[in-house]
């Protein structure tokens, strides 16, 4: 038997699952776009027509999708780089021989990443409540006014992304710690030698070694981002004057409350084209950089 052979043979469970799984549901979502499959079509395939790309061009001429994919990227850009600075500080924080308590605080900052989105969602609604949520509270002690968090527009996204990268970060941070303890003393030593300081050796050692590292965290997590729908979901239903709706969310109604479900996977092929080029235009600038 061929090596190649034995190869596809062991790898060929694998591949099935993946055919069964992914690949056929991925065709047959695109195959569904083209179509206008909706409540009628479920009662009756003979309602079922074939529109070629106008879901896609209806959904480019729709407002409230410009306004979704609005929302989505001003998560993302802001998001993005604060979760990505966040976990590299608290992983820079637990890798420092100055730290206490190592363990105790790994496991704090790791704990809100292996919590139910939902249940967390819930707690921090509560917490940033006009009235009675403890920030308020807190921002009423200093003499500040309460402000509405979850009902403003101008508050509500911020407040999201705030969850988003406390509840996200320590995944970051596991990954972002590896990456510093495979890092060279002798580096650290060469550099102190010649007269640099903590920002020249972090600046000209620690972030070039952590390229790669930085690399994956930066697409993970905007790869993460982009699919934003369980914080709106449950914190702000979208609102106000859908100000955190997000692509994922438009999604999630034309499909499931609408019924629209060719509309639906319109939608869901457009934000799959959109992370694409987003992740090659990531991974082309890192190239331009040297980063492997």
């Amino acid at each position: 038997m061929k090596p190649s052979t034995a190869g596809w043979m062991f790898a060929a469970p694998a591949l099935t699952v993946i055919g069964l799984f992914f690949g056929l549901p991925v065709i047959a979502a695109l195959a569904l776009s083209l179509t206008d499959f909706d409540i009628y079509a479920l009662a009756d395939l003979n309602n079922l027509r074939f529109v070629g790309l106008g879901n896609y061009a209806g959904l480019l001429q729709n407002p409230l999708f410009w306004k979704s994919l609005g929302n989505t990227l001003y998560f993302v850009v802001v998001g993005v780089p604060l979760s990505v600075a966040m976990s590299l500080g608290a992983a820079l924080l637990l890798h420092s021989k100055a730290g206490r308590f190592k363990p105790f605080f790994r496991t704090a900052f790791f704990a809100p990443v292996v919590t139910t989105v939902v249940a967390v969602a819930v707690i921090w609604r509560y917490l940033f409540h006009t009235k009675y949520g403890l920030v308020n509270w807190g921002l009423s002690s200093v003499g500040i006014d309460a402000i509405d968090w979850l009902g403003d527009p101008h508050w509500a996204m911020p407040t999201i992304i705030l969850f988003a990268v406390w509840k996200n970060f320590g995944y970051n941070m596991i990954i972002f710690l590896a990456g510093l303890q495979s890092i060279p003393e002798d580096l650290y030593e060469a550099a102190r030698i010649d007269g640099a300081g903590t920002w020249k050796q972090f600046r000209h050692v620690t972030l070039p070694m952590l390229g790669p590292v930085l690399l994956l965290v930066s697409i993970l997590t905007m790869a993460g981002y982009f699919q934003l729908f369980a914080e709106p979901y449950v914190m702000t239903q979208g609102g106000p004057l859908e100000s955190t709706k997000s692509v994922l969310y438009l999604m999630y109604e034309e499909g499931f409350k609408w019924w629209n479900l060719g509309n639906a996977s319109a939608v869901a092929f457009l934000l799959f084209v959109l992370m694409v080029a987003t992740t090659s235009g990531l991974l082309w600038f890192a190239r331009r950089k040297g980063v492997e």
